[in-house]
């Protein structure tokens, strides 16, 4: 391991609150060159929706504005991550279909940038910014701190994520049993409460009582909701 991700990782070792770790990687993103520092993750709890939880320093001024426009939407760099966990470098090109956009950021200090998506096992996207006002990201400097932009990506979403993951999904700190387990199981595939009833060998008011737990557990609307959310959540 490098001297480098050796430093990484003792300085974040025990980092508590999610604000705490963030200001230690934002700490690191100053020693590599970078004024501002991103992160946001998004959290896929519906088929048609999902919910996303951003963090940054960028002026506050910059922030409210971005919030108020939804820039979210139509962000290139945001575009780019939704598709692709290859690191991507700030350019005219990229922003030319969103021009007013580009200009806007510029004008808050946010010039220069560079950034990076990466996804879990469990659905949960993450993508890392890293920005400043000026000074052009060279490609000789690419060179020389690449790996080390990428490393922190890594290690940005694995803590942030974590102690986000209440506010994106409270559902996963649920516990459900074994056996509403196996009951939303069943009723993914399409089965009746009756079907389960037969299939697991109990009775149908059982059944339903299962479904009415994981529907309260899960913050569900129904029980096709529950089971989808369940999926989501990787409990199948």
């Amino acid at each position: 391991m490098h001297v480098w991700q050796e430093h990484l990782l003792a300085d974040l070792d025990g980092a508590g609150t999610e604000q705490d770790v963030f200001n230690r990687l934002a700490a690191l993103a100053l020693e590599l060159g970078f004024d501002h520092f991103a992160y946001g993750v998004r959290q896929p709890m519906h088929l048609s929706q999902h919910r996303v939880v951003m963090l940054n320093n960028y002026p506050e001024s910059w922030q409210q504005r971005y919030a108020e426009q939804s820039y979210f939407l139509i962000d290139p760099s945001v575009k780019h991550g939704l598709k692709s966990t290859m690191p991507l470098v700030w350019t005219d090109e990229l922003f030319l279909p969103e021009r007013g956009f580009w200009e806007e950021a510029r004008a808050y200090g946010l010039s220069v940038g560079w950034a990076q998506s990466t996804c879990d096992m469990q659905g949960v996207s993450g993508m890392m910014t890293l920005a400043r006002s000026n000074e052009t990201l060279s490609t000789a400097e690419l060179d020389v701190k690449g790996y080390k932009m990428i490393w922190l990506t890594q290690i940005t979403h694995q803590l942030m994520a974590n102690r986000l993951s209440e506010k994106i999904a409270p559902e996963r700190a649920s516990v459900l049993s074994g056996r509403e387990i196996d009951v939303l199981r069943w009723t993914a595939e399409g089965k009746t409460a009756s079907d389960i009833s037969t299939i697991m060998h109990i009775t149908e008011r059982t059944v339903n009582f299962h479904i009415a737990n994981c529907i309260k557990k899960l913050n569900a609307t129904n029980k096709t909701a529950a089971a989808v959310k369940a999926a989501l959540l990787g409990l199948f």
